[in-house]
Parts: C-alpha cells; structure tokens; sequence
C-alpha cells in the first residue's frame, strides 16, 4: 500500500496544507473580531462540525489520486476516475462572500462551492455581532436561499456576492429554538454541563495553564526578556519524594467560570399556551423574567419578535407594557430593559468567542468526570422541559418527533460509497447517527432502571422485564427464562451482551452490502447492565420462531439455514475467519451454517437481511472451558488451564485469532521456504544420482512436516512457539504486525521493527526470494501453474499449519466447536478432530506467545501502561483478555527481571483488586434502593478504602439512618426498613470477599485483610484506587482532600458522593479513507520524506474532520503527529498551535487525567521552550508531573522522562538545586528500570554533571560524568562518537577543577591580596538546553549528506521489498489498527 504512494506528483498548490488547515481550523486566532469565521457547532442534521473551508479548501489533486490508488480495498473502478475528477476540478476554488445584517457592518465570509447555505447559518450563529439571531433567512439579490442547497447550485453566487440577512417571522418551533439558543448562550462560559456530564461537555483545564491562548507574540513582546520575573517554584506536593496526594489541584479554578450573571430567572410563563383568541393575535408563547435589578418581567414572544407584555404572576394581561418595545431577537429586547444585562451579555460573548473552540465543542460520545466541586443548582427552563420529554440530540429539528433509530442507522449503511467523497458522506452519517444512538441509549437505560419507563411485559418480575423507549429496545442483563441455564444463568447472561457487542463491532467494520447488524449498546448503571438495541421492522408482531429463518433460537436443539445468508455471511467469513460448516438438526439433517449456531437471520419488514445475537462470533477459550475428554497442550496445562470460569461463553479476541493466523503464517512461509531450498538443492546437487536424492528430500520433508504438523499433538506447537519467542520473532512479529502494520516502523526510538529483524532476514535471504515466488502462485486460484513438487511443498506446509485449503494458506475456525448441544454430522468427524487441534493451539499460542510478548513489550518499554485502562488496552492489542490477568501477574512475578516491571506489576494488582470491587459492588448496589444510594455508596467506599475499622455497621438499621443525619431528623418515617442489607457491610469483609473474588475469578491470591495491608504490600496509593473504582463504577465523588487514614472517623459521608453515571459500551465507526491517508503519512515519515508524510498527514486531517466532526480521539492523535512533524520541520510555531489542539483535544475526549493527555501536556511544553515560553513549559510540566502522581505515582519508568525534562528546564532557568532534585530522582528511576549499564542513565549522569558544573561543585560533576564514559564506554566502545563527548567532557571538568582549586589554595595562602583568575561559570544556553531536551525526548536531528540520503532510501526500499512476501497473502485491513497510543514516530 505504502510503496504504491511514491509515483504521485507532488503538485500541490501554492498554499501548503499546513497553513489550510489551520486557517480552517483555528477560529480562535483571530480574537481581534476580524472577518474570519469561528468553528461551526454541528448542527441538526448530519454536518460534521467544521469550518467553513474544511470541507473542501484542503483537498489537493494528488492526494485525491492517490486515493484511488490508495484504496485497493474499495470498490472504487475506472468508471469513477471521471467523477472523481470533477469533484476536484470543483473542490479546489474556494471563493468570499460579504455578509450583511440588520444594525451590524458588512463582513466577508470564505466559503466553498461544497457547503450549504445551512453552514453559513451556523457560523452566524456562533459570530459575537450575530450570535443573538436564529430565525432569519439569507438573500441573494432578493431571493431567498434554500437551507439545504449547496452553495455551487446557487445562481449567481460568486465571489464578492453580497448576502443579506433578513428577520423571518418566528413559528412556535422558531421560537422555543430561539429561547433554547438565548440560554445557551448566557450558559456558555459555565462548567456545569461538563460536570453533570450532560450535552456532550466535557472539561478542559488547559487554559489555566497557559493564560488564554499560545503563540499570542504581541502579548509575549509585553513580558520582555522571560527570564528575570519567572517564578519557578513548583507546589510543595509534585517535588520529588513528597508523599502528600491532594486532590483538589486536579481541577484548577479557571477565573472565566466566575459566573457573570445577565439574568436571575428565563422560564416558560404560567399562562401557556396562548389561548384561542392571543393566537389569532400571532402570540406563540409567554416567557417570565427576573432581571439583575431585580425587575420582574412577563414576555410574548409573537410572530413578529418579542414584547413586554401586562400580565402578572396572578393576573393574565396580554396586552403590551408601555413603553412598548417590539425586538426581533431576545437579546435585544432585553438590552433595553436591563442596562446590567447589556453590559454582562456583552462581556460574556467577548469571552465566549476568545475561547478557544475545542474548549465548547461538543464531544461525539459523553465523557464523565469522577470529580466536581460542589455546583450551583440554577433555575433553567430548557433544562428542566427537556427532562421530562423524550427530546434527543435534535429531535425538534426532525420531523415526525421520535427517530426511528433502526431505520436511520440502515440506511446510512446503504449509502453509495464508490468514489472518496461519497465514502465520507457515508462515512460522515454513520458516525452522526451513531453517536445520536449511542446518547439517546444511554438517556433510556438510565431511565429503565431509575424506573421511569413502563415495561412492555410488567406482569413478569423486575429482573424479566422488557422495555421500549424513544423506539430502542431495553432489555436487563439477567438470565430471563432459564435461557443461559446450561452456560452459567446470571453470568452468561451478563457477559453475553458485551459478546455481542464485539460481534457487532466484527461485521460491522467488515460492512458486507446487504448485510444488517442492529444497533447496539451496553449500558452499566447502577449495578444493572441494560442492553439497547434497534428494533427490527416487525419483529413485536410475530414470535420469535416464526421469523427466524437462519440460525438456532435454542442453542443448537434445532437448526435452520437459508440461502441467501449463506450467500452474504460467506463474504464475512474470511475477514472474521469463520469456517463454514454443517451441523446436525433435531431431525439428523445436514444443516450449512457460516456462523455460530446462535447468530439467528431475521429478514424484517423492509426486507433487509438482519443478523443478531453475534455472541459467539470468535471461537471459545478452551482455557476457560474444561471439556471432558479433552487434554489441552502442556504449556497450557503447565499454567493450570483449562480453569472453571463463571461462564461457558470465554471466547478469544478478534486480536488474538488476527496473531494466531499472522504467526501460522509465517511459519507457513518458513517451511515452504525450507522445502523448495532443499528440492533446489537436491535438483542442482547431482541429477545422476537421482534415487537417492529423492529419499533425502522426502526423509527432509517428513521432518519438517513432523517437526510442525498439528496432528502430532500440539506438543509441537509449544516448541515451535518458544522456539520463536527465543529469537524474538514469534512474539514481536506475530504479534504487532496486524495491529501496527505501518506505525511502528525502523524509525521507532532508533529501534529496529522486531529485535532481531536483521539475524532473521539473513538466515532465510537465500530462501526469501523463492518464498516470495511461492506466496505469488500460492494467490493463484488453485496453484494451476506450480510443478507437482512444489505442489506437494504447498501442501506439507498447508497441513503442518492447519488450513483448510490444501493449496493455499486458509486458517478459519469453527465456533460451533464445544459448544453444548451442537452435533455434527459423521462425514465431518476428521474436520472437527482438525478444528479442534485449531482451538487448543491458539489457546496455547495465547500463553506461550502472547503473554510473554506483553511482558517482553513492557521490558523494552514499547508498551508503558499507567493506569487500568492503559493496562487493559495494552492485553486487548495483543490478544489478551483481561481474566488472564491473574495469570499475567503470575508470569511477571517468575520473570528474572521482575525489578523493571514493578511498576507494571503495581498496575495490574491494582487493576485486578479494583475490578473485583466492582464486581462485588455491582452486586451491592442491586439492593439499595434510590433513596439510599449516596449513603450507601459512601458507605462501600468507606470500607474498600478507610482506615477507620468499623465503618458505622454496628448501629441498628433503622437507627443507622437517623443516626448519620443530625439528631433532629430522630422521628424518620418508618418503611425504610429491609432495604438496608448494604449497611451490614464491614471493611473486613469486603476486603475477605475481595481475596476470594480474586481467587475465583483471576486464580490469583491476594493475602491482605485490609486496605492498609495491600498498599503496604503492593505500594499502592489510595488516591489512586479511589481513581480506578470511580471511574470502573460510574462513582462521582466532591473534589476536596480526603483523608483515608484517620482511624477515628470513616473518610467518605454521603454528602461526598455527588452522582452515579452509566459506563456505556458501543461501536466506533472508522473513517476509513482517513485512516489509510494517516498510515501512508505515517509510513512515509518514517521512510524519512517528511514533506511527503506532513501533506499525506494534513489530508488525513481533513477527511478525519469531514467524518467525525473536529473532536474525536483520532484526530488528536493526527494533530499529535502533524505537531510533530512541524517541530522537526523547524516550525516551531506551527507545531505550538497543533500541539495546543492536540492537549485540548485530549482533555475533553479523553480525560482531564488520561494518560494520554499526561503525554500531550509533555509534549506541548517542550515545543513551548523551544518557542521560548519558558514559564508556560514549566506550568505545563509541573501539571503533567502532578497528574501522573496521581494516576500511577512516582514509581513509574516514564516519570523518569518528565523528571529529566523539568530538571532541563529549570536548569536552563538557572535553578540548579530545585534542578538536581529532578535530575537525581530521574537518575535513580532510569537505573531501576532500565538496568544501571543503559544508555538512557549514561544521559541521566551527563545531565547531572552538567548541573554540578554550573554550581561549580566540580567533584561532584567529574563522579556522574566518569559514570556516564564508563557506560558508553562499555556499550559503543572507545571509537563511538558519544565516548569522545563524554572523555573531552571529563578533561574540561579536570581543568576546571584544578583551577578552582588553584584560585583557593591562592586564598589560604595570600588571604584577601590574592591575585584571583576569573573563573568560567557557564550559565547553560538555551539552545543547548533545547538539544538536550530534543535528546530526550527522542527527537534527533541527523544532519545528512545528499549522499547518506541516497543510500538511506535505497536500503529502506529494499527492506520494503523484503517485508512485501510477508504482507502479500494477509490482507491487514480485518482489523484497522487503534491508533490510540501508538504514534511515537521519531
């Protein structure tokens, strides 16, 4: 894919995409109100929020070329060449308009010929000199334009065509949109949303680091020379060795948040609706009022704008109030009658719009914070209406009110996706509807199980209802009807949905036309998992057996199958790697199935093919499933598997299965290698001699196929595996090859893509280029053209690895293997034997490879987890599921070099302890009921995390509830009796049903009786548990300092738990053009053409924005690089302004304190220094360090790297000792983690010597700095450039030394005549610094010649060249790799 990019001309036009996509995308530049738009919100229908230009000023020709080369996969054909080069012809001329409204001055406006006339609204709705008007039309020459018409279709529109904005009469829906606008905008500056985790807000504390926005040059001429005024001194609580964890700087005061009031009170009036006769008058509504002086106000709101009118609270007058003012926006009208209001509003808009927009877009998805500082409850109208209809996302602007979720997610699926920008149309709705589904799911399970949602079968007990909500179809995680009874009842019931819901996720990403998943969520609230999926057109009217023509609706008992699925599942089945196969029905037929017997086919009413229940869509986990009769590979057995698990639905991860294949087949590849060597060699040796040749090469072959052939009991595998691992390949290859295919190339860290990539390629070279003849006739249909003999290699090799082609390399499984109650037929019985084998092996290869490969991973630090989720997503990329969890502690705590992992091991104890907790408090919270639940989770928290032994449980129940209060509220009312069973709980007795939890579920022991005796043991920091459990449980807690030790009073009471939020699981749709441009730009940096790969990388930016909106994970992540690339590219500035995005982008998809964000701060300071915005790097690097004091402690190897980075820059600032602490800290965290011989502590000894130097403490510095020669010189060798660094170093700090110590043996003996040489203190220089910073944090400079660059391309072409036969037959594009945090392209 990648090499296919070279023969692109690299025409691009004379505005580099890095200045587009900037003036597209920072509104917030000009907060000198010039005549630039500000970002888009999004809007009703399904535009992505972006900018004017976004959606076509940065799309170039080549790129749009390269596309359809690019994009293999597509259907694009040569028929749509020609369209696709229209769209461009049009894309690329952007033009202006002016734009004119009532009482403002005419402003220009930048636009392309794509957009709609809706997006020009949207930008005059989010301007500060427009922002007060909704309902108006825009003119052209008279005539009015329609909404949803694109700007190119409009005639007569050109550049310099003057718009005019003209007032529409108001509708009722106009003028509740109106009202719903006005607040929106006196809320905007206001936080609380973002803390109740509501509209998509989320927070964002950057600003406060950084005083308003970076790279602002006129304010930084002000300050003058940084260096005298900067305060340095970092908070007591981040200096190294501090033991103190607060929690309050978590969430810094931001001084725009002072609330500015412009209006006590905005509310709908009493007095609606309007009564027959006002309508006939044109009155649509009355509002009430209550200005800031105090002056109480009813208004009409009319056709024609807005008026005073005569009524009172009590009295209904609607005639209009003297002196009469008609306004047609609200804002206006209230200007005139509140001279606070004007002032407020004005000052709050100004505000409004410097913000930068990332800080006020909307998220896709709802991020919650675990904290909030107490928040004013205020009177709002809006919010208030809405809680209590069933209004989502835009419902007003939908005709026909309620959505009809399964209609719309289908028929973005069958949106045309032949040519790009069809594809990002699709692409585009998709992502729209399904963070709709994903928010209205969520507001109905909260609703079901807050019990405000009748059930459709309410004659059945709690646990066995069904509900239906804003037509999405609730149902509870519980086994209804004894339907999961021979799987684990409760369990399987619960862990069936979230199976599921990756069998979604598996077809979906796959997008077979014709094929239909539902839309799917799985919301965890409350202790209850309630499942929302879309209802099937017709599904309520008839039973269940009638309608089901594919499939099994009884696990297998009787079976049906139907054509046409077949037909569609068939294309699934060789990205998901299901085998077809035939099972036995209850009449001892034959049936075909290309699934698991449980995924049912159901064609609805609008005769699309539906598939659901998806739960079984990977094979099981023979692990986690003991079968009788059946004996796993030993190095399974050896670890205690196959172990009883709560349930019999263990299945594999897609990622493991995507490994597995990937590892076979390289293997695969090895032997045929092998074989058709040894037939070359045997052929050419003697042609005479010709019998005995034979014999050797058949005796050769047999080896071979022994040596690895399935059938020979998987003892093999386990060889073969550690033989692999031994060389390093099976792990690394095997593993991140499918997952990091283009991202983690030669260039990571100065690190070969696997260890021993080099030692590989030359054992084989000799048989490589057959291997890659081979692989090319192997992709011929049958191997029609090969000769016999090679036909016979193919089919050893096909044999020893498993696949079901004898003449191409096919692995696929059968998940219809051990599952209860399904037969199969006779004929097939040598198939099922052959499938088995499949099973026990990747069970296998999961403990013998993958676990190993993770820990390897952590050792060489590619892999740094630092908190659970950053855990669990480092097992989910490798395959690994988290019940393995207990067993990977177990292989790290036998591993030699357990000392470097203690930080991963800390991790995983953590993780493992807080899931168990969760576990248990799931099941504690199904008994309390609503009017206890802060009590109750207070109480929980008391006992997971207080020292205080006896956490209120010995009070009677009854009393306990009077108790807790004040005295006063003694005469409760009685009935709040049994409900109180939670209240028994004691700390000793969680934490006794956490060790067994542990034992039971992850088979791992946990010795400890008490929270202190496992932070004790394990160093763990209760701060931090308290992080882990809020955040797994959905536990919102008041931001204050806690204190978990006293012993005389429990550390949590119910006022401290502020709100419960649902954990919703759903589906991400990809943008799938995006992706392959990230990865070709990727590709490219790393194959050194940075230009190439920062145009590749700004286009991907732009399809990212197209589809997505500006805010998405994915995103960051390509801003994250393109800051990057700027910073290597020497545009520091640039790099400032993308870097800055990234951070916010971060913060608010992610998380205030994601380690990911910890990771942006990082590297957002570093391009702050290098722009010379010393005190801003320190700022932000002093929040990083807190934010990973809290998240993981100091104990960590990445601490290391910040420490070195504070301790460079305060060296810079010249605070040598505050510098040292850092330094040494660093130091000693280097030598822990990466051995006391590593070049990174080399560094760490250099570092510090240098701080000594400047002290002028010269013993000091020459003890470090022999130190660090002795290091390189062990590692490099005398000859290496760093020794000679270091050995010119050592001489320099001699002399000084020894004139130092001439001046004060000068002083003793001459007293104060002495005759003093001036000593040379050097106060470092910043660019120096800056090298050192740049060292550190892995970004090198290499200054080549023409020639070493020449020679540089070449070689990594013919590497390319090597890596294609592997590469060839797999297709990467199963499973499109996360590009969460694998972007360190150096």
């Amino acid at each position: 894919m990648v090499s296919k990019t070279d023969d692109i001309p690299a025409s691009a036009p004379s505005c580099g995409p890095a200045e587009l996509a900037d003036e597209a995308g920072d509104g917030a530049r000009d907060a000198d109100g010039g005549s630039r738009t500000h970002l888009k919100e999004s809007c009703g229908c399904e535009h992505s929020a972006d900018t004017a230009m976004v959606n076509g000023g940065g799309t170039h020709e080549h790129t749009e070329e390269a596309e359809s080369k690019l994009d293999g996969h597509s259907e694009a054909n040569g028929s749509d060449e020609s369209n696709e080069q229209e769209v461009i012809v049009i894309q690329d001329t952007g033009f202006t308009v002016k734009i004119q409204s009532p009482g403002a001055e005419p402003f220009d406006l930048q636009v392309s010929p794509q957009e709609m006339v809706q997006e020009i609204h949207q930008v005059l709705i989010d301007r500060e000199d427009t922002c007060h008007r909704t309902c108006f039309s825009l003119q052209l020459d008279g005539n009015v334009l329609a909404n949803f018409a694109e700007l190119k279709s409009i005639e007569g529109l050109q550049e310099g065509s003057l718009l005019k904005v003209v007032e529409e009469p108001y509708t009722v829906r106009e003028a509740r949109i109106h009202v719903r606008h006005i607040r929106d905008l006196l809320k905007s500056l206001d936080p609380s949303d973002a803390y109740n985790g509501v509209d998509c807000n989320s927070l964002s504390f950057l600003s406060v680091f950084t005083d308003g926005d970076l790279g602002d040059s006129d304010k930084r001429k002000k300050k003058g020379s940084e260096l005298d005024q900067i305060d340095c001194t970092p908070p007591e609580h981040i200096l190294p060795g501090g033991k103190d964890r607060p929690l309050v700087p978590l969430q810094p005061q931001n001084k725009d948040w002072k609330p500015m009031q412009c209006l006590k009170v905005l509310t709908m009036s009493g007095w609606n609706p309007p009564p027959g006769n006002r309508k006939m008058h044109g009155d649509l509504m009355y509002l009430y009022m209550v200005t800031v002086e105090e002056r109480h106000v009813s208004v009409t709101a009319s056709t024609r704008g807005f008026y005073l009118n005569q009524s009172t609270t009590y009295t209904f007058n609607p005639k209009p109030a003297n002196p009469s003012f008609l306004c047609h926006s609200l804002v206006e009208l209230l200007s005139q009658i509140s001279p606070a209001f004007k002032k407020n509003f004005t000052t709050l808009q100004k505000k409004r719009v410097q913000r930068h927009p990332f800080e006020r877009i909307a998220t896709p998805f709802q991020v919650y914070s675990w904290t909030s500082p107490q928040v004013d409850h205020a009177m709002d109208c809006v919010r208030a209406e809405d809680a209590y209809t069933s209004r989502l996302g835009y419902e007003e602007h939908i005709p026909g009110q309620t959505r009809d979720w399964n209609e719309e997610l289908q028929t973005t699926r069958e949106l045309p996706r032949k040519n790009l920008p069809e594809r990002l149309l699709r692409e585009r709705a998709i992502f729209k509807v399904h963070s709709d589904f994903a928010a209205a799911a969520t507001r109905g399970a909260m609703a079901v199980i807050d019990g405000n949602v009748m059930a459709i079968n309410p004659g059945d007990e709690t646990h066995m209802q069904m509900f239906i909500w804003n037509n999405i179809f609730f149902s509870l995680g519980f086994d209804v009807r004894d339907h999961y009874r021979e799987l684990g009842g409760d369990a399987a019931a619960h862990a069936a949905p979230t199976n599921d819901l990756s069998g979604v996720r598996a077809y979906g990403a796959v997008d077979v036309e014709g094929l239909y998943t539902l839309g799917t969520v799985v919301v965890d609230y409350r202790g209850y998992r309630v499942t929302a999926q879309s209802i099937i057109p017709g599904i309520l009217e008839r039973e269940q057996e009638q309608s089901v023509i594919y499939g099994s609706i009884d696990f297998g008992k009787t079976v049906v199958s139907h054509g046409k699925y077949l037909e569609l599942l068939e294309k699934t089945s060789r990205p998901l790697k299901v085998q077809r196969h035939n099972v036995l029905n209850e009449k001892n037929d034959a049936v075909e199935l290309c699934s698991s017997v449980e995924c049912k086919g159901i064609i609805g009413n609008d005769g699309r093919h539906y598939i659901l229940d998806l739960l079984r869509t990977f094979p099981p986990d023979l692990n986690f499933l003991p079968v009788e009769g059946e004996e796993l590979p030993p190095e399974c057995q050896r670890q205690g598997f196959p172990r009883p698990h709560r349930h019999r639905l263990a299945c594999l991860r897609q990622e493991l299965i995507e490994a597995f294949v990937e590892h076979r087949y390289l293997l695969f590849m090895k032997m045929a290698a092998l074989q058709l060597m040894q037939q070359k060699a045997n052929k050419d040796a003697n042609k005479n001699e010709m019998p005995a040749i034979t014999q050797t090469s058949e005796t050769e072959t047999d080896a071979d196929a022994k040596q690895s052939a399935p059938s020979d009991s998987s003892a093999q595998v386990s060889t073969d595996c550690s033989v692999q691992t031994d060389n390093g390949l099976g792990a690394t290859e095997g593993d991140d090859k499918p997952l990091k295919a283009a991202t983690n190339g030669p260039l990571e860290n100065g690190e070969c893509k696997s260890p021993l990539e080099g030692k590989e390629l030359e054992e084989s070279i000799p048989g490589l280029a057959q291997a890659k003849e081979l692989a090319e006739t192997l992709v011929a249909d049958d191997g029609a053209g090969i000769d016999p003999k090679s036909r016979e290699v193919v089919l050893n090799a096909c044999k020893a690895v498993g696949s079901i082609s004898n003449t191409s390399f096919d692995i696929r499984f059968n998940p219809d293997i051990f599952s209860p109650g399904v037969r199969f037929p006779d004929d097939s019985a040598d198939d099922i034997q052959k499938q088995k084998q499949l099973l026990k092996d990747s069970s296998a290869f999961l403990v013998s490879c993958q676990i190993p490969s993770l820990v390897k991973d952590c050792l060489d630090h590619s892999a740094l987890p630092m908190d659970g989720a950053t855990l669990t997503e480092a097992l989910h990329q490798r395959g690994i599921n988290i019940r393995y969890l207990g067993n990977v502690l177990e292989f790290v705590d036998k591993t030699p070099a357990k000392d470097q992992l203690e930080h991963f091991y800390r991790i995983g104890i953590m993780e493992l302890i807080t899931r168990c907790a969760k576990h248990i408090f799931k099941t504690y919270l199904q008994g309390v009921e609503l009017s206890a639940l802060s009590a109750a989770v207070s109480h929980f928290l008391n006992c997971f995390l207080s020292s205080f032994a006896d956490a209120v449980a010995h009070l009677p129940p009854d009393e306990l509830v009077s108790r807790r209060k004040n005295r006063k509220r003694r005469n409760r009312v009685p009935g709040s009796g049994d409900n109180t069973a939670w209240a028994s709980l004691t700390p000793s007795e969680l934490w006794k049903n956490i060790a067994s939890e542990a034992q039971s579920y992850y088979h791992f022991t946990v010795q400890c009786e008490s929270v202190d005796q496992v932070v004790d043991k394990y160093g763990l920091q209760k701060i931090t548990l308290l992080r882990e459990i809020s955040v797994k449980a959905g536990i919102q807690i008041l931001i204050k300092e806690y204190n978990f030790d006293s012993r005389h009073k429990p550390t949590f009471t119910e006022e401290d738990i502020l709100n419960i939020f649902p954990v919703v699981k759903h589906v991400n749709p990809k943008a799938s053009d995006a992706f392959h441009f990230f990865q070709s730009g990727q590709a490219k940096v790393q194959q050194g053409f940075l230009k190439e790969g920062c145009e590749l990388i700004n286009e991907a930016l732009n399809l990212f924005n197209n589809v997505y909106g500006a805010m998405h994970v994915e995103i960051c992540a390509c801003l994250h690089l393109l800051a990057r690339l700027n910073y290597i590219m020497g545009d520091h500035a640039e790099a400032l302004s993308n870097q800055q995005k990234a951070v916010l982008m971060s913060e608010r998809v992610l998380g205030i304190e994601h380690p990911n964000t910890i990771q942006e701060y990082m590297h957002l300071a570093l391009y702050c220094f290098a722009n010379g915005q010393l005190s801003t790097a320190l700022k932000l690097l002093y929040r990083a360090r807190y934010l990973m004091l809290l998240v993981c402690g100091e104990d960590h190897p990445e601490m290391a790297l910040l420490d070195s980075n504070i301790g460079l820059v305060l060296h810079g600032v010249m605070e040598y000792d505050l510098s040292l602490r850092f330094l040494e800290n660093a130091l000693a965290n280097n030598s822990k983690y990466h051995g006391a011989r590593s070049l990174k502590v080399a560094l760490s000894h250099h570092l510090v010597a240098r701080v000594y130097e400047s002290k002028a403490e010269f013993r000091s510095a020459l003890q470090h700095e022999k130190e660090g020669y002795t290091i390189y010189k062990n590692q490099m060798g005398e000859a290496h450039e760093k020794t000679k660094e270091s050995s010119e170093y050592l001489k320099y700090l001699t002399q000084q030394a020894v004139a130092l110590q001439r001046t004060m043996n000068e002083i003793y003996k001459n007293g104060s005549s002495a005759s003093i040489m001036p000593l040379k203190f050097t106060a470092p220089s910043m660019a120096n610094i800056l090298e050192q910073l740049n060292i550190i944090n892995g970004i090198i400079f290499i200054p080549l010649s023409q020639k070493d660059l020449e020679s540089l391309k070449a070689e990594v072409q013919r590497r390319q060249q090597l890596q294609e036969p592997e590469k060839g037959e797999q297709p990467t594009q199963d499973s499109p790799p996360e590009l969460e945090d694998k972007i360190p392209v150096d």
